[in-house]
């Protein structure tokens, strides 16, 4: 019992950060556009969790038969679906990116079902069957900008591949710490991202970039978006199963909607809440499944 609380505290808080991360986002990528944002965050993040790690003296060596896990992870959730997520947030809004990866708990189900053979129930079915139309309402609006659509099928990609990520992170043996696994995925993400942003790197507008919304922006998506809160997500899926520990993606929406109302400004249909509500209604019935 004592596991299952303190693993759902560390979900709950690695979920309310990135809530919080799409209002940061929305305003740092104004500056820094996506990759180059993805590369910087995870620089910031290697040595924030190096710094820790020396704190914590853990031991970084991993047996050769569990690298190919730790490098999936790095590309398909640490990059793959970072990438996506950014670029889905820079064409819609932040509300948008919290409300439509926040199915993450849904695809989870059916990763945890194919991968760690979990059980999947008829209520964990009708899950996945509502946060599809809920998405479905959202990203198929005609009245919303056709930008908008793009971004919503980029934010859609973000939490099918981070949802395959976070059901791998179950397949890491337990005996490595989840500072070490976090960090090489993240190590893996850039090595994969540099040929395609050390280039650019030039281009960036410095002088802007020195305005503390930027800046500071950079440092919270870098330390506490990343170190932290992969920390926080990695662990807590340690100590919960797949299926289960996806469900607190629900505070995700919630601190991401609230944000962008209250810090951004941001205005949201009635089609919006609807494809809300179908959302919600999904990862209530697994949250109530037993």
């Amino acid at each position: 019992m004592k596991n299952t609380l303190l693993g759902s505290l560390y979900l709950a808080i690695a979920a309310s950060i990135w809530g919080g991360m799409y209002v940061v986002v929305k305003v740092v990528v104004e500056v820094v556009p996506p990759l180059e944002l993805v590369w910087l965050r995870y620089v910031i993040a290697i040595f924030a969790l190096l710094i820790i790690s020396l704190i914590k003296k853990q031991s970084w060596r991993i047996e050769k038969k569990d690298w190919l896990m730790i490098f999936l992870i790095g590309l398909i959730g640490n990059t793959i679906s970072i990438v996506t997520q950014e670029i889905g947030t820079m064409l819609s809004t932040a509300q948008m990116g919290a409300i439509i990866t926040s199915t993450t708990p849904a695809f989870m189900v059916l990763f945890a079902r194919l991968i760690l053979k979990e059980k999947i129930t008829v209520k964990k079915a009708i899950s996945v069957f509502l946060a599809t139309v809920g998405v479905s309402i959202i990203v198929g609006n005609a009245q919303i900008d056709p930008s908008y659509q793009l971004g919503g099928l980029s934010l859609l990609a973000a939490a099918v591949t981070w949802s395959l990520m976070s059901v791998l992170v179950k397949r890491v043996p337990g005996q490595y710490s989840q500072i070490v696994v976090t960090g090489y995925a993240v190590l893996v993400a850039i090595v994969l991202l540099t040929p395609f942003t050390v280039g650019r790197l030039a281009e960036l507008d410095f002088h802007a970039m020195m305005h503390p919304s930027v800046w500071g922006g950079l440092l919270y998506l870098g330390i506490v978006s990343t170190a932290c809160a992969f920390l926080l997500w990695n662990r807590g899926l340690q100590m919960l199963n797949a299926s289960s520990g996806g469900l607190f993606f629900f505070f995700q929406p919630v601190v991401g909607t609230l944000l962008g109302w209250l810090l951004l400004n941001e205005q949201i249909g009635f089609s919006f809440w609807i494809g809300t509500l179908f959302i919600f209604a999904g990862v209530i019935l697994v949250i109530r499944e037993k």
